[in-house]
């Protein structure tokens, strides 16, 4: 399974090769670095840890600054972390080992991502706006009631029932957009185009996953340094006097 952190930028829309038009939205995905793997032993599933952003390590707490010292083995801070469950019969968690980055060459064009979001908050909102009621005939006595949900409470039982369609607060919801086609890549800004609408406000966090297998970068590390064969001292050559003949 493919799997990336991103955040979206913003709505836009491209054109095809036809002359159509078709909107998409922008995500800067990744570059994204591996901090923890969990085996589970009951269920048929394991645990991926990646992390996204960079954060100024003065302002992790301590916990963290332990743990991203002991996961990357120096001071790096990141300001998201979040977990992509596989199945046990996948093969990218045998593949990916803590500290290997993910970018967004791990996908291709065409492929139908699942993007998990949340949704744009509205604040505390009626009937109306929240479900979608039709609200009362504006005559005939309903001054003041136009968007009023109603009577919610029957008479008999004399209560109203646990689940009833009230006013309150609206959005702030987890939301699963499928199958959204990836139009476009850029690697060189770490951006991810997809078709259509994704939820959430600009810059709010999104789960991205797709089917297939992706190739694995190096470590986060550096590289260790190759070191380099000791130097031979050259004795300096020193030049033996040239004898001049003497012209009588």
């Amino acid at each position: 399974m493919k799997f990336i952190l991103g955040k979206k930028i913003a709505m836009t829309q491209k054109f095809l090769a036809d002359g159509t038009i078709i909107p998409v939205t922008r995500i800067a995905a990744g570059p994204c670095f591996v901090s923890k793997k969990i085996e589970h032993n009951g269920p048929e599933v394991n645990s991926i840890q990646i992390t996204l952003g960079e954060k100024p390590f003065s302002k992790l707490s301590n916990p963290l600054k332990g743990f991203f010292n002991k996961v990357f083995k120096r001071e790096i801070g990141f300001g998201e972390l979040r977990e992509f469950r596989l199945a046990k019969a996948d093969s990218m968690f045998a593949k990916l080992n803590v500290g290997e980055e993910i970018t967004v060459e791990a996908f291709k064009l065409g492929d139908m991502v699942k993007v998990e979001g949340v949704r744009k908050g509205h604040g505390f909102q009626g009937v109306v706006k929240r479900y979608g009621f039709a609200g009362h005939p504006g005559h005939h006595g309903h001054k003041d009631q136009l968007r009023m949900p109603g009577s919610s409470g029957a008479t008999g039982p004399g209560h109203v029932f646990p689940g009833t369609r009230k006013p309150g607060l609206m959005g702030e919801e987890g939301v699963t957009v499928k199958n959204l086609e990836v139009v476009e890549i850029n690697p060189e800004k770490n951006e991810l185009w997809l078709r259509g609408a994704l939820p959430g406000y600009r810059g709010s966090l999104l789960k991205l996953e797709a089917s297939g297998d992706f190739e694995v970068k190096k470590p986060i590390e550096s590289t260790p340094v190759v070191e380099s064969a000791p130097a031979v001292e050259i004795a300096p050559v020193v030049e033996a006097p040239v004898e001049t003949s003497k012209v009588e």
